[in-house]
């Protein structure tokens, strides 16, 4: 436990050595950085550090270090589990690093460590270009392709990580260093789905894509049609090159009945095709709503933005199944019959096509074998005075789908409590990464997405 006097000493250190009001414990500037994607998240940090630069990094890692006082980094502030703050302890803030700087002709794109989707994609637009993000805008940059990355464009493109060309990292020591395939390499390895357990990241190189079709939107189907349209997309996929994605799911409908929805993006570049793979869907029953039409990157991200907005109440629990079996089904339309919050949803994320053509050891990501992922999300606004309930809705249906899931789960959504799911989170690739924690972290001050126990994976 974090003293009153340690902080205090910390937070002395700290106003010395980083000048211009950037050490803050309260104020505006404090709540500001406090108040993050969950709203349900009430972590207070003892002090802030908003950094401008690795250099001032590199200083409230070591003052961290020196005074024993537990460190987190606030980047996109997005985790559901809020492991970007931690009661009584130093948050390095890099939510005012959003500089994202474009080189057309190279394709790559610079960003920051604090830099959200949507700042980036905003950024490559105006180029013709975007990148392989997940599906919100708000989440950061930073932390999304160390963890992983499925997306809308993931089956042309493979995950956001895959798309990570080199990064900045401020280690324990202090130092600096940039890590790609040529300069430390082991880092880069683990730091391609192993979070950012080594170090903090202040800024990445990204490889962007020219997109000129881009065709996406939603198609909803009545409850009575919730079996045979949630089987349909693994066929549609089969049958269609990588550059059709499917996310689909449960959702609350306009009338308070549940509704299955397929939302479907391609990013090919005959729109001909496109249009004639994305009519396959509406044959799939008979939907409500089909609004498919050609859109931008930036326009699919806002429109998720908008479902799932700062500031709610969240609870999110992931299974990995490797296909939707009639059990499975039954699962979901048993959670999609008993939803407890006009907000919560079940979501389908599909891996295929270039996202399971990485060698699995090539990156730390320890499943590139074709599947699904359910993202189960529990929200509710605040004060809603049925939050356990909500919470009991997410874990009853990750417990329910265990029997058919494959072990462990997608390490951007487990929680900390997840232990058993965590202890396989990285397949084959448990013991290298652990032995890189050990190399780049041996005092284990860098804690972001969850890593197995070794005493548990012995």
């Amino acid at each position: 436990m974090t003293t009153r006097q340690q902080l205090g000493r910390l937070t002395a250190a700290l106003r010395r050595t980083i000048p211009g009001g950037q050490v803050v414990t309260t104020g505006p500037d404090y709540d500001s950085v406090r108040n993050i994607w969950n709203g349900a998240v009430s972590a207070r940090p003892g002090v802030i550090v908003r950094c401008a630069d690795p250099a001032e990094v590199g200083t409230a890692v070591l003052a961290g270090r020196e005074f024993g006082v537990p460190l987190t980094v606030r980047g996109g502030g997005h985790d559901w589990a809020g492991r970007a703050l931690r009661d009584g302890g130093l948050t390095i803030d890099l939510s005012g690093l959003r500089r994202v700087k474009v080189d057309p002709v190279a394709k790559v794109a610079e960003v920051e460590g604090g830099t959200t989707a949507a700042d980036l994609v905003a950024a490559t637009q105006p180029f013709g270009l975007t990148a392989a993000t997940g599906a919100a805008g708000s989440v950061g940059m930073a932390g999304l392709p160390l963890g992983g990355g499925y997306g809308p464009l993931s089956g042309r493109f493979g995950l956001a990580l895959d798309n990570l060309l080199s990064a900045e990292v401020v280690l324990a020591d202090g130092s600096v260093v940039t890590a790609d395939t040529e300069r430390e390499p082991e880092l880069f390895w683990a730091l391609r789905g192993g979070g950012g357990n080594f170090g903090v990241v202040t800024s990445m190189r990204v490889r962007l894509h020219a997109v000129p079709t881009l065709l996406s939107g939603m198609v909803l189907f009545g409850w009575e049609q919730a079996r045979t349209v949630l089987a349909g997309p693994a066929d549609v996929l089969a049958g269609s090159p990588d550059e059709l994605t499917v996310q689909s799911g449960v959702l609350p409908g306009p009338e308070g009945k549940p509704v299955v929805f397929l939302s479907p993006t391609w990013s090919g570049d005959d729109s001909t095709a496109g249009e004639h793979a994305l009519a396959r869907l509406d044959t799939l029953g008979t939907p409500l709503v089909s609004q498919v039409a050609p859109t931008t990157v930036p326009a699919m991200l806002a429109a998720i933005d908008a479902r799932f907005p700062f500031g709610r109440h969240v609870e999110i629990r992931t299974r990995s199944v490797p296909s939707l079996t009639s059990g499975v089904r039954d699962m979901l339309i048993l959670a999609g019959s008993t939803l407890t919050s006009p907000h919560s949803a079940v979501s389908v994320h599909s891996l295929h096509g270039a996202a399971a053509q990485v060698p699995e050891r090539e990156t730390a990501f320890g499943n590139r074998d074709p599947h699904l992922m359910i993202e189960i999300i529990a929200q509710w606004e605040p004060g809603d005075t049925g939050a356990a309930e909500h919470r009991v809705w997410a874990g009853d249906l990750a417990d329910t789908l265990a029997p058919e899931a494959l072990p462990g789960g997608y390490p951007n959504l487990l929680g900390p409590d997840a232990v058993a799911q965590i202890a396989h989170a990285y397949g084959s690739n448990t013991e290298r990464l652990l032995a890189a924690k050990h190399r780049y972290d041996p005092y284990r001050i860098f804690n972001a997405t969850p890593l197995p126990n070794p005493s548990r994976t012995r």
